[in-house]
């Protein structure tokens, strides 16, 4: 392993929107969230507005969530902020887009671009009701397959699924062990929006949404937001937090629409994640905590066999019999994850924020029993784009 104080840079604060019922505030706009988390999540690194010199946002495209398009969210953001970053980023590749600002905000730091980098995301989708399942407009390729009733992106994972099955002898149950699984660490988890017990049955008796994924095979629909600080290595060793270090990370958009994906059961863009743990210099089985993006509960399956947790074919029966449980060898989504914890439409912010309470020790009763290395895979699109991102700590 890679010794850790070598990292470039370190993730020295975090915070996340506390939510009631899946909601923030009816009286808070979605600006006041990310700046609400922002300046949390600064203030726990014994930083402020002013230090800020790298700032990466983005939102849903094209969903009217306050900031318009994605490409606009940092530059909308610095400006309701009061901040002048040398470095701006709103790269926007679906749910994967925040992984990927961790490995852009290194790289920036490495050149010496900027010194603290802030990355930042809120959404009020469930307060504004603003998601819905085909809904959006047919752009580009999606003309092909939105006003023919693919409801995007869940039918676009069903078809995955779907495949996985044929292919593999992927079962209901196996699918639905993903989400037992989350609830699981969801009911250690005081902050989780959905607690209550949940089976293999509970899973199959819930209704059909897009065969084979049921309603529980699909990610939770909430409000949110959640901030992130990375500084270089000197600022990393002034800060009052434990510093989690970034080892490695890797990015890779392999399509947009999944009438282009090349082969249904093969998440490319989480194989070239594998580029990560080379660069961190670990082999799988030194990770102690996996933070898999769980849009539904495929998307795990596909993450996993992709980066190489197991063979192709063989995410089934890897998850199967609580192995990524609370107790289970291979700890996965300890937060409850999209499936139980929130999902504001883009969930990969919250898996580096659960990583880094993890690696500090401070989960409480779902804490990971000498946690050190962590890895988070963000899925973005119709399982479009990929990033990938291995923690450490000293």
């Amino acid at each position: 392993m890679r010794d850790v104080d070598s990292g470039i840079a370190a993730i020295v604060g975090i915070a996340d929107a506390p939510l009631v019922d899946g909601r923030v505030s009816p009286t808070k706009t979605v600006l006041a969230t990310q700046a609400e988390v922002a300046v949390a999540a600064l203030a726990e690194a014994g930083l402020t507005l002013r230090d800020v010199d790298g700032l990466f946002s983005t939102g849903l495209w094209g969903i009217g969530n306050g900031l318009g398009p994605g490409v606009f969210a940092a530059p909308v953001l610095a400006e309701y902020l009061g901040v002048s970053p040398h470095v701006v980023d709103s790269t926007n590749i679906g749910g994967a887009s925040f992984e990927a600002h961790v490995g852009h905000a290194v790289s920036a730091i490495a050149q010496g671009q900027c010194e603290v980098a802030l990355i930042v995301y809120g959404s009020h989708q469930r307060s504004e009701q603003s998601r819905s399942q085909g809904g959006r407009p047919a752009l580009f390729d999606q003309q092909y397959e939105i006003p023919y009733g693919l409801p995007v992106p869940l039918g676009a994972y069903a078809l995955a699924a779907q495949r996985h099955m044929h292919e593999f002898g992927t079962t209901a149950e196996h699918l639905a062990e993903v989400a037992v699984a989350a609830r699981q660490w969801a009911m250690r988890n005081p902050n989780a929006t959905a607690r209550a017990p949940l089976s293999v049955a509970d899973v199959l008796a819930s209704p059909m949404i897009a065969d084979p994924l049921h309603r529980l095979d699909c990610c939770l629909m909430t409000d949110g937001g959640g901030a992130i600080v990375l500084v270089n290595q000197a600022r990393a060793r002034d800060r009052a937090t434990t510093p989690v270090w970034v080892l490695g990370h890797a990015e890779t958009t392999t399509h947009w629409t999944i009438s282009s994906m090349v082969d249904l059961t093969d998440l490319a863009s989480a194989r070239h994640g594998r580029r990560a743990l080379e660069m961190a210099g670990v082999r799988h089985e030194e990770i102690d905590v996996l933070e898999i993006y769980d849009s539904f509960t495929i998307t795990v399956l596909l993450a996993l066999e992709g980066l190489g947790f197991c063979g192709r074919g063989e995410g089934g029966a890897f998850v199967a019999g609580g192995r990524t449980a609370p107790g289970g060898p291979t700890p996965m989504n300890t937060s409850g994850g999209g499936l139980s914890c929130c999902h504001p439409g883009m969930f990969g912010i919250f898996l580096l924020i659960e990583a880094t309470r993890q690696l500090r020790g401070t989960c409480g009763d779902r804490q990971v029993p000498g946690a050190t290395l962590a890895l988070c895979h963000g899925t973005g699109g119709t399982l479009s784009s990929g990033a990938t991102v291995v923690l450490g700590r000293d």
